[in-house]
């Protein structure tokens, strides 16, 4: 009802009319946020307030707030409700910088509590717009029910997802690392405690930048993605949640062929001109998924960190699945501890929702040498064998060219591992490390050295005789074989979806 509606109370039946134009004045202060001056702030710098960005993420109107009244301070300073994404039911909060800086007073805390609680009541996904300070400070304690309690259940029960979009500290960014999927503006910056904390806790002059911007946030993992502005990052998560279900209680909706342009059955001739057979060229495996999934357009996540592993959503037949492939043009694919940590991550939340697991091998094993071990290779590396081990989704893989050691294991290609489809192309080299690397290990002499050579050579097809792999295929059946395997594999999808087990922190 607008103020209009209700400016003569002698016009409203029943009596209601002074009843109603207090609580359109409450709700008016309240949404009125921190003031036109403060909001003119922000919208000069390019940003948009609280409200803006949960009306530019939602479907429009859907946005239904819950708390409005809350707090001596308009809407104790987050903004927070119901609305649609695409037609689906998510909760969200966004905490408002102009009202106190965004921090976290009685009133705000039990609103981010209680929107935690219905989005996991209702199997609905959660989604936190962060720019605050944290706490207040001030008093407080006793046995209250902090909202990092209940967003830490919704973990591997309904997507999380959150977005830093200014100063984000203390208490409100933890919800960064317990979700499933974070974003951050250029402009952004997340941290423990903020710079004047650590000036007076550690005499340390740092600025709010270079203690948690994108330059730290992304190479210490705790970022996914890094968007130019505020609508980026909101397009951004639109995207990242389309690929999934609303809850592990669901499975992801099948996007028919006149949405998702699955294009069918198709030859992939393309990837004889993008792979070289000679496995000791460098090829963007990017390139190889633009060809096999759908459209060629599919989502990237966490590409700024450990960056030998891509990771990424997109849609085979108009089913989600992620993608899980090495990237030859880094360090010729080796997988270091930010790499295996990132898939480690990547494949327990897909797995927490269902969506199939492909993998693309093409790596010459795990990233050896005294740094990568002073870096915890091996820890990261079990991470993630572990992950892609106890996944119950269908896992497929492909090995492209190559997969030595442990770095085959990670990647599925073990024996025994539950896998839906196991394929390699001619020619792909197997084994616990390549013939050059065992010819030095052996002092082999030239002789021996060929021989070893050849056997390398021969490997895939070696492996094809014992069924080590499922079937060899030609390049150009790639996107028709694992079509079909995954349109096989999700039979499975007979018995009822259910939460397998829960994520938590990301590496």
């Amino acid at each position: 009802m607008s103020q209009s509606d209700t400016s003569n109370s002698s016009e409203v039946p029943g009596g209601w009319g002074p009843a109603l134009e207090d609580l359109e004045q409450r709700r008016a202060d309240a949404r009125a946020m921190g003031g036109e001056e403060r909001l003119a702030k922000k919208h000069a710098k390019g940003q948009l307030d609280a409200r803006g960005r949960i009306n530019y993420l939602l479907d429009p109107g859907s946005f239904r707030e819950l708390g409005t009244l809350v707090g001596d301070v308009p809407s104790d300073g987050i903004v927070a409700g119901a609305g649609r994404i695409d037609g689906r039911p998510v909760m969200i909060g966004a905490e408002d910088f102009t009202v106190l800086a965004g921090s976290i007073g009685p009133g705000s805390s039990s609103k981010r509590y209680r929107i935690a609680e219905l989005a996991l009541a209702e199997r609905i996904p959660l989604i936190m717009l962060l720019e605050g300070a944290g706490h207040r400070g001030g008093g407080g304690g006793g046995r209250a029910p902090t909202d990092l309690l209940i967003q830490a259940k919704c973990s591997g029960k309904v997507p999380v997802l959150s977005a830093v979009m200014g100063p984000s500290a203390g208490h409100g960014a933890l919800i960064v690392p317990m979700s499933d999927f974070s974003v951050m503006t250029a402009d952004a910056a997340v941290f423990t405690a903020g710079p004047p904390v650590v000036r007076e806790s550690l005499g340390e002059d740092v600025t709010k930048e270079d203690l948690g911007g994108p330059s730290v946030a992304v190479p210490s993992g705790l970022i996914h993605n890094v968007a130019p502005d505020d609508e980026t990052a909101l397009d951004m998560l639109r995207v990242y949640l389309s690929f999934f279900p609303s809850s592990a209680w669901g499975y992801s909706p099948h996007l028919p062929a006149a949405e998702s342009d699955d294009q069918g059955t198709r030859s992939t001739d393309e990837l004889l001109n993008i792979i070289p057979s000679d496995s000791r060229r460098a090829y963007d495996m990017r390139a190889v998924l633009d060809v096999i999934v759908d459209d060629g357009s599919w989502f990237e996540v966490q590409p700024g960190f450990g960056q030998s592993m891509i990771c990424g959503l997109a849609r085979l037949g108009g089913e989600s699945v992620a993608v899980i492939a090495n990237q030859p043009t880094v360090m010729a694919g080796s997988i270091d501890a930010d790499a295996a940590d990132k898939a480690a991550h990547f494949i327990m939340v897909a797995d927490s929702f269902h969506l199939p697991l492909i993998f693309l091998a093409d790596n010459p094993g795990m990233l050896p040498g005294s740094e990568s071990e002073r870096a915890g290779v091996l820890r990261s590396g079990a991470r993630m064998f572990a992950a892609q081990t106890q996944a119950s989704s269908p896992k497929l893989h492909l090995t492209l060219r190559k997969a030595y050691g442990f770095g085959s294991m990670v990647m599925t290609l073990v024996g025994f591992d539950n896998q839906s489809a196991t394929f390699a192309y001619p020619g792909a080299t197997l084994g616990a490390m390549g013939a050059s690397a065992m010819s030095r290990a052996t002092n082999a002499d030239a002789d021996e050295a060929a021989m070893l050579r050849d056997a390398e050579l021969q490997a895939s097809y070696r492996s094809a005789a014992t069924l080590g792999f499922d079937e060899l295929i030609d390049p150009r059946e790639t996107r028709d074989v694992l079509l079909d395997a995954l349109q096989r594999a999700l039979f499975r999808r007979q018995v009822a979806a259910e939460p397998v087990f829960r994520t938590a922190i990301t590496p």
